[in-house]
């Protein structure tokens, strides 16, 4: 079996690898792609098949696909505007290639989010019906390192800022997805599933404040900003404006409950509890 992991050079898709490796795949039956293939020498190194892939690049992408049985396809970390043409090329050449399944990572209630991100996911799902490539939906929740990643700035200022009011976040980590999307890959019995997955306890960002001050042993408050007015901070600390509007966008939903589920498919996938986020934060803090 043959399992490719676009990708690879990100997080979540290095992290995938390795989840697959510890399954025991052989590493000549993995095959990790991405746009800069310099950046995951180190993989090929190891035995794992390296190709170029480059989500705009069709004939490209045929090339990258050829001989797999099955197909990761990460979302596209390219402007929200050219995610749903990205993965639908990557769909046809799956589909050319023979694919047995793609295994496809969306977002929390992607066929019924009100936001840009979740529009985009909710519309390669339907791509994926629409081409009846059989595929399982990973919804994954937000990352907690959406959140560790921030502590300096966080503790520096003694602030948390965004505009989720009181919505409740079902977070866990980039290598509990990881390793989720790892076990559908390997394991039959996925085909034509959706996960909703994300962290067996939720929080508020009041209460993520309140949990960094717990960890940190420093006062963390929450400052809940509207939704316009949280884009303009995003935007003068550096970020695109078109990238602040939708991660404040992404507020938004989390405010209406949208990134929120108790599924628990994520604890069963695994196997164990997903790392809740005081293992996060006292892990980010050494």
């Amino acid at each position: 079996m043959s399992i490719v992991v676009t990708g690879a050079t990100g997080h979540l898709g290095r992290l995938t690898i390795e989840a697959l490796l510890r399954r025991g795949i052989p590493a000549a039956d993995i095959i990790a792609t991405g746009r800069d293939i310099a950046r995951i020498k180190d993989l090929a190194d190891r035995g794992i098949t390296v190709r170029r892939a480059d989500f705009s690049d069709t004939d490209g992408l045929a090339e990258a696909f050829a001989g797999a049985d099955r197909l990761l396809l990460i979302s596209a970390s390219v402007p929200v505007g050219e995610r749903v043409a990205n993965h639908r090329r990557v769909i046809d050449a799956a589909a050319s290639a023979g694919v047995s399944l793609v295994a496809y990572t969306s977002t929390t209630h992607a066929d019924t989010a009100t936001t840009v991100i979740g529009a985009t996911h909710g519309e390669t799902e339907k791509d994926l019906r629409d081409r009846g490539i059989p595929s399982v939906l990973l919804r994954n929740g937000w990352y907690l390192e959406n959140y560790t990643s921030q502590l300096p700035q966080i503790l520096q200022n003694g602030v948390v800022v965004g505009a989720a009011g009181e919505g409740r976040i079902s977070a866990a980590s980039r290598a509990d997805y990881a390793e989720a999307a790892a076990v559908v890959l390997t394991a039959e019995g996925h085909t034509g599933a959706v996960y909703e997955l994300g962290g067996d306890e939720s929080f508020t960002l009041t209460e993520l404040a309140a949990a960094i001050t717990d960890a940190a042993g420093k006062q963390v408050t929450y400052s809940d900003l509207p939704v316009a007015d949280f884009a303009q901070v995003l935007a003068a600390a550096g970020l695109p404006a078109e990238l602040a509007e939708v991660l404040a966008d992404a507020d938004r939903g989390m405010n209406r409950g949208e990134m929120y589920t108790d599924s628990g498919d994520l604890h069963r996938l695994i196997g164990r509890p997903p790392v809740p986020l005081a293992e996060a934060l006292a892990v980010a803090l050494r």
